[in-house]
């Protein structure tokens, strides 16, 4: 290592008791009410660590466990991190310490605790005021972090403008929600919203709301999608709830010739942000 992780790691906080109070802090913060008392939030991995930092997202306290490293550039992302963030706290951890808090199977060494963020639609309306037609997402309560981390990483993939989560069911901030989405929940807008609000919103903005059900007779290649637009997906078991299928203004099938009768909301999502993508891009 070069001297100067040398002489970080010898100022830094050395934690290699499971007991320790900071420890059992970052355990804590595994629960939901702990991180809303707090408004703070895990971040973990190389990759997660890197999108945040990209966004100019606060760290406040960085543990790290070298013996974990896989060889990323976690050295100069820790350097960019401790350069950014000057007040940022530093600790060394232990193996077994590490992989005590950790979410993964195979810990990268590098975790974060960091402050929510949180955005409203008013937020949105000024980040949108330079878009011609805006492309968004709004996720009703969706129940799964998995898969409102796995629509992040689809709607950062496609370049959506922002996702709207309404009547949440699920913490954007947790730490499944942030492993799903591989950091783009901090590349991605994500505001929240109740969800009549929401409609009223999008209808004053004169974007347009698509929902897909099997019971329509426009399949989603048929539409167009090149208009300002929000894409309007559900729970998983249930689907969008009848206020949001009521007030749509278009409704498209996913065709579906096997057994089943419907996708997972994450992989139903992709679908229709490729073909909003593909409309979009041939435009």
């Amino acid at each position: 290592m070069s001297n100067f992780f040398i002489e970080k790691y010898a100022s830094a906080l050395q934690l290699s008791s499971l007991q320790n109070p900071k420890v059992k802090q970052v355990l804590h913060l595994r629960d939901k009410s702990e991180r809303d008392e707090t408004k703070r939030f895990i971040i973990e991995g190389v990759r997660e660590l890197l999108h945040a930092t990209e966004a100019k997202h606060a760290v406040e306290a960085l543990f790290i466990c070298p013996d974990l490293f896989l060889d990323n550039n976690e050295e100069s992302l820790i350097a960019r991190i401790l350069a950014e963030h000057p007040h940022c706290a530093l600790y060394i951890c232990t193996e077994p310490v590490f992989r005590k808090f950790s979410y993964r199977d195979r810990p990268d060494g590098l975790l974060a605790i960091a402050p929510q963020k949180h955005l409203h639609l008013n937020d949105l309306e000024r980040l949108l005021q330079t878009k011609q037609s805006p492309f968004l997402i709004v996720a009703e309560a969706i129940e799964k972090p998995g898969n409102l981390g796995t629509i992040l990483r689809s709607s950062d993939a496609v370049g959506l403008d922002a996702l709207i989560v309404c009547d949440r069911c699920t913490d954007i901030h947790n730490p499944n929600v942030v492993r799903a989405s591989v950091g783009t929940l901090f590349t991605v807008p994500v505001v929240e919203a109740e969800g009549k609000q929401t409609l009223n919103w999008l209808k004053s903005q004169g974007i347009a709301i698509l929902a897909a059900t099997p019971s329509a007779t426009l399949e989603f290649t048929e539409v167009d999608m090149t208009q300002p637009l929000a894409i309007a997906v559900g729970t998983e078991q249930l689907g969008l709830s009848d206020y949001w299928m009521e007030n749509a203004t278009l409704q498209v099938k996913i065709p579906m010739n096997g057994v089943a009768d419907s996708l997972n909301v994450a992989m139903a999502t992709t679908l229709l942000l490729y073909e909003a993508l593909r409309q979009r891009t041939k435009k």
